[in-house]
C-alpha cells in the first residue's frame, strides 16, 4: 500500500490530467500485470530518499513490450539506480541474454540486488560502477561491440544525453532501439521559461536542445511517448 501512496504522490512526474486517472491506469493495467519480483522491488525502493528516481511502472510496462517486440538479448542500461527497469529487462530477455548496467552509485544497486538475485536473473547482469561515457566508450575499444546491442535505456544526466546518443548510434544494431527517459521534463519543455521552476530550468534547456536534435536527426525514427515523464524511443535506421 505504501508504494502505491507513493506513486501518487509523485504524480507530478506524470502527464495525466489527474493523479486520480494516473491512479486508475496503475490499478487496473499496471499492477495487476507487474512481475511479483517487480512489486518487491518497488516496495525495497520506496525506503531509498531518492525513491522518485525509479522507472515509473507504466512506463515500465511498455519498455517490456518493446524488448519482446525486437527479441531483444543484449541490451545496454544507463542510469541503474536500485534497478527497477534492470530487473524488468533481466525478467524479458532470454536465458541467455546479457545487460551491460552503467552507474556511478553501487549502493542503490546494491539495494535492490537480493530482489535480483531472488528473481535468478543476476547471471544476466554486468553491472559497471563507472562513469557512463568512459565505459561506453571502453566497449567501442572492441570491434565486435559496435552494432552488436538489441535496445538500450538512459535515465542519466541529462547533461550528456547527447554523448550517449552518438556513441549508442555506434553500438545499437540497425533495427534496435534507444530510449530515453524524462524527455518531457515534467512537463516544463513547454512552458515559458518564466513559468518554470529554477531547479528544473537547466534539465529543461538541455532536454529542448536533446529533443530537437533526436527530432532532426536522420539516424533514428522517433516516438515521444507521454508516459511516465516522457520517453522518447528511438529505432535505428542506419
Amino acid at each position: 500500500m505504501e508504494e502505491k501512496k507513493k506513486a501518487a504522490s509523485n504524480y507530478d512526474k506524470a502527464l495525466l490530467q489527474s493523479k486520480e486517472l494516473y491512479q486508475y491506469i496503475l490499478d487496473t493495467s499496471v499492477y495487476p500485470n507487474e512481475p511479483e519480483p517487480l512489486k518487491e522491488l518497488r516496495e525495497v525502493s520506496a525506503s531509498h530518499p531518492r525513491y522518485w528516481m525509479g522507472t515509473a511502472p507504466d512506463a515500465g510496462q511498455l519498455m517490456a513490450i518493446l524488448l519482446k517486440l525486437i527479441n531483444a538479448k543484449k541490451t545496454i542500461e544507463i542510469g541503474v539506480f536500485t534497478g527497477y527497469s534492470l530487473l524488468l529487462t533481466a525478467l524479458t530477455i532470454p536465458e541467455d541474454g546479457k545487460i551491460i548496467a552503467i552507474d556511478v552509485d553501487r549502493e542503490a544497486y546494491e539495494m535492490g540486488f537480493p530482489v535480483i538475485e531472488k528473481a535468478g536473473v543476476e547471471n544476466k547482469v554486468d553491472f559497471i560502477k563507472s562513469e557512463a561515457l568512459r565505459a561506453l566508450d571502453d566497449l567501442m575499444e572492441n570491434p565486435d561491440n559496435k552494432g552488436s546491442f538489441d535496445f538500450a535505456f538512459v535515465d542519466a544526466d541529462k547533461v550528456n544525453y547527447l554523448n550517449y546518443h552518438e556513441r549508442l548510434m555506434k553500438l545499437v544494431k540497425v533495427g534496435g532501439l534507444a530510449i530515453y527517459d524524462n524527455t518531457l521534463w515534467r512537463g516544463t519543455v513547454a512552458m515559458p521559461e518564466s513559468a518554470v521552476g529554477e531547479k528544473y530550468k537547466e534539465g529543461r534547456n538541455l532536454l529542448l536542445e536533446f529533443n530537437k536534435l533526436l527530432a532532426n536527426d536522420p539516424r533514428v525514427q522517433i516516438c515521444h511517448a507521454s508516459i511516465g515523464d516522457g520517453m522518447t524511443i528511438c529505432r535505428r535506421l542506419h
